[in-house]
């Protein structure tokens, strides 16, 4: 049997879609603030190898996508979670199987949410994400960040990515924790008890590597204002059906 830190290597083989040794992953991303801490990075895999909470981990990994322009974060992380519940899928016509993909996902019940086009010209908020999820068969829990504690919001998404069959997506503000700029969605993989810090697997992944963030930190960027919603952004807790 593999160990622990050999399965981590080679989930991040399949994130990457390469197979290469820890210290020589390299990645045409933006430079990160010094809070965060890269996954690709020595540091960042043993984050990930001494973590407490790292159930979704590869289940995400093995289904990552980049989100294919730049208003479509929350229609990648939703086709993440949906393909690793294994929710069953609309036909994919590319891949001659059914498969979520960020065309076949979209179908009456999520334009009775809020049609594709509006959604490429400005994104999703915290309840259409909610909404755009909820459309399949899962059940969804929303926290907004201006409604819950640090501690709940900590608990909420530890206990989640602690267990099998539920994930976690994230609608927080980038320049918060440090990047560029606006709001942003993606799912979270990990939580390390140790140093209180949660795992982003960012989408957009033309721009920044999965990252190691601050709970606190995170949880702050997650209590700030949509200006769509006027309301603050947050998570949504994603559970396979009973």
């Amino acid at each position: 049997m593999p160990s622990f830190s050999g399965m981590v290597l080679s989930s991040l083989a399949l994130l990457l879609g390469i197979a290469v040794a820890p210290a020589s992953i390299k990645a045409q991303t933006l430079p990160l603030d010094e809070s965060l801490t890269s996954l690709l990075s020595p540091e960042g895999q043993q984050l990930l190898q001494e973590s407490e909470a790292q159930t979704d981990y590869v289940p995400l990994a093995s289904q990552f996508v980049t989100q294919q322009n730049q208003a479509f974060c929350g229609i990648a992380s939703t086709v993440m979670i949906l393909n690793a519940l294994g929710i069953p899928a609309p036909e994919a016509p590319e891949w001659e199987r059914q498969y979520f993909t960020q065309e076949n996902i979209f179908n009456p019940a999520t334009e009775a949410v809020i049609e594709r086009s509006l959604i490429e010209r400005q994104g999703l908020t915290l309840a259409e994400l909610a909404g755009i999820i909820s459309s399949y068969p899962v059940t969804v829990e929303v926290l907004y960040g201006a409604e819950v504690t640090l501690d709940e919001f900590r608990q909420a998404i530890a206990t989640n990515l602690a267990e099998g069959d539920n994930f976690v997506v994230v609608n927080y503000l980038r320049r918060a924790i440090g990047q560029e700029t606006g709001g942003h969605i993606s799912p979270i993989a990990a939580y390390d008890a140790d140093t209180d810090r949660f795992l982003i697997l960012d989408v957009s992944r033309y721009k920044y590597p999965p990252v190691w963030v601050e709970a606190e930190a995170l949880w702050q960027a997650t209590d700030t204002i949509d200006s769509v919603s006027e309301r603050s952004r947050g998570v949504v807790l994603v559970s396979a059906l009973e």
